[in-house]
């Protein structure tokens, strides 16, 4: 079964689903990444835990550690970090939490060193990572600061109705970035993992509510899609 939604599937955001998802994406990103770089940066997927609050009913909640994953592309010769590319996670979005606080001051040293950031937010839920200036509206946002353009951050705001960008992940210069396509990657993640088997289309997506507007679409798209009667 394809992805029945030209970008972001929110159903995909389900705290089930969420921390499997996470490492799929992460796994698809070195993949394309990785022929595409080598023979003079190297790309490799670091694992972290972080803790993320389970439902357990009755106004009951209990925070796991969860693992997940970032990676870094690094020079092949001296081995210092070029870019760092990070999906966000519940627990770097929810505010106050330990998770959120590392997170930033993970940010702000990154953002100190001659290193590239490319931040990915497929989550609606939380609060969305700081920047100087407003923030997009969008359920979705992708964040690149790159060394030569700081402080400035280019920002790809993404809404539900469209596909997700290719986007390009800087290397040093004068290397040219390489590009990302996002929406292949969900493509095969959705595909492989047979998320059509087990997500309950007749069901709303997970919280936070969406818009009347964007709860017509998702109706009418699933029901076109012949995924809900």
């Amino acid at each position: 079964m394809e992805l029945p939604f030209p970008g972001m599937n929110p159903y995909l955001e389900a705290a089930g689903l969420w921390p499997e998802v996470h490492h799929h994406i992460i796994t698809q990103i070195f993949a394309q990444i990785q022929p595409q770089i080598t023979p003079t940066y190297i790309a490799r997927i670091t694992p972290y835990v972080a803790f993320e609050r389970i439902d357990l009913g009755s106004a009951r909640m209990m925070e796991l550690p969860t693992r997940y994953g970032c990676i870094e592309i690094r020079s092949l010769d001296a081995g210092e970090l070029v870019t760092s590319i990070e999906v966000l996670s519940p627990a770097n979005k929810r505010s106050g939490s330990e998770g959120a606080v590392s997170y930033e001051k993970k940010r702000q040293e990154l953002f100190k060193s001659s290193a590239n950031l490319l931040e990915i937010d497929l989550l609606r839920a939380g609060q969305r990572p700081q920047l100087a200036g407003p923030l997009p509206e969008e359920p979705y946002v992708i964040f690149l600061s790159r060394v030569e353009l700081r402080p400035a951050v280019e920002i790809w705001a993404l809404p539900l109705e469209q596909a997700l960008p290719v986007v390009p992940v800087p290397l040093r210069m004068p290397d040219p970035p390489v590009p990302l396509d996002l929406t292949l990657a969900l493509r095969q993640i959705y595909r492989n993992a047979r998320y059509d088997l087990q997500i309950d289309y007749q069901s709303d997506p997970p919280p936070p509510e969406l818009s009347a507007e964007h709860a017509a679409w998702v109706d009418a798209r699933l029901r076109a899609c012949g995924l809900r009667g």
